[in-house]
């Protein structure tokens, strides 16, 4: 019989996960890349190059109107990369949540976040029109955010109370989201069924996610988050490996599993709903980037948070090229592509029972 290295498989495994992070990374630049050559004013690749070198470096001497760099600096660049710091989050908060929770249906949606979110973006949409007459709609981006995250903030408080009251179990957890998901889910009918013909149309345009409203302000207020985030998910993976191997094997080994599932669900639910409030419900990435990634780099969450990150990221980018352009001049919400893309995508994972991707 053979003598196998241990370290010498894993190390072959672990070059093996580096290299899929080097290529999803090679992928989404590339991605990136063509997505602002795409739109209703075509711009080739070599000018994108120019411009951004120009722009960054002083490298390019040719003059290039202010229409072509405005379309590059101020509508598409900022979109794009919105849509990354979206999808990284996400992706990474999805895998965090199903190997916490280990359900291949969970994410920080499951929780509830998404119907808080949408429920407090309802009450300043409404609140805005009908006691400041409409002048809160005039800045309602922002307005927005604020109401969604923190009903978002309320929503994880109460579900983590629940959870803490009860014992702290996955199953707890789901099912605290769960109620509230439908509580939430419930006000912000009401809310929709008494709004008037505009405030319900801007609120509907909301709840179907978009990154049309990009701006540079929303990007530097997103990366510290999702830099901060991303570290602290990381920072518990090995844990997590652990509770892969079953919640008595992770006590057995000094893990606080009620503790790992509150830190992991409180960053994790943070980290969506931040997202979330700049660009609205945008279903399925953190379901399918998971799955998509436990195929490719195993349960290893020291790199998985990073790849389902990443394959969230180039998702979501792709979809909301796709948005932009399929019907051009006019563009779709990006939650539409998502769910038509992501639907039909996690039926075949319940028909394939692909349960080896995330046991």
């Amino acid at each position: 019989m053979k003598n196998i290295n241990t370290k010498s498989v894993y190390t072959k495994i672990s070059k093996k996960r580096i290299g899929v992070l080097i290529g999803l990374f090679v992928i989404l630049i590339l991605s990136m890349l063509l997505a602002i050559t795409l739109g209703v004013a075509r711009i080739s690749i070599t000018d994108v190059f120019s411009i951004l070198f120009n722009k960054a470096l002083g490298l390019s001497n040719e003059k290039y109107s202010a229409f072509t760099t405005g379309v590059i600096f101020n509508l598409r660049l900022p979109r794009i990369i919105l849509s990354v710091i979206t999808g990284l989050a996400l992706g990474s908060s999805g895998v965090v949540m199903q190997s916490l929770l280990r359900n291949p249906l969970a994410s920080p949606y499951t929780l509830g976040i998404s119907s808080a979110s949408a429920f407090g973006a309802g009450l300043i949409v409404i609140l805005g029109g009908a006691f400041f007459g409409g002048k809160i709609l005039n800045h309602a981006s922002w307005a927005i955010v604020l109401g969604s995250f923190l009903m978002a903030l309320l929503a994880i408080f109460i579900i983590n109370l629940i959870a803490s009251i009860k014992g702290g179990g996955a199953s707890m957890l789901i099912l605290a989201g769960v109620a509230l998901s439908y509580l939430f889910s419930s006000g912000t009918s009401f809310i929709k069924y008494i709004s008037d013909h505009e405030q319900l149309r801007e609120f509907t345009v909301w709840l179907m996610g978009g990154i049309y409203l990009a701006e540079w302000i929303d990007v530097v207020i997103l990366i510290p988050i999702l830099i901060i985030g991303l570290a602290l998910l990381l920072r518990l993976a090995w844990d997590i490996n652990t509770l892969n191997a079953g919640e008595e094997v992770a006590k057995n080994l000094g893990v606080d599993v009620r503790k790992l599932r509150r830190r992991g669900s409180i960053i994790a639910a943070l980290l969506t709903s931040t997202v979330v409030a700049f660009t609205g419900i945008i279903g399925f990435i953190g379901l399918v980037a998971p799955h998509i990634s436990r195929m490719v780099v195993g349960n290893d969450n020291r790199f998985l948070i990073i790849t389902s990150g990443m394959v969230g990221a180039i998702f979501l980018l792709v979809a909301d090229t796709i948005a932009r352009i399929i019907i051009s001049p006019t563009e779709l919400p990006v939650g539409i592509i998502t769910s038509l893309v992501g639907a039909p995508f996690f039926l075949h994972m319940l028909f394939k029972k692909r349960k080896s991707y995330w046991v």
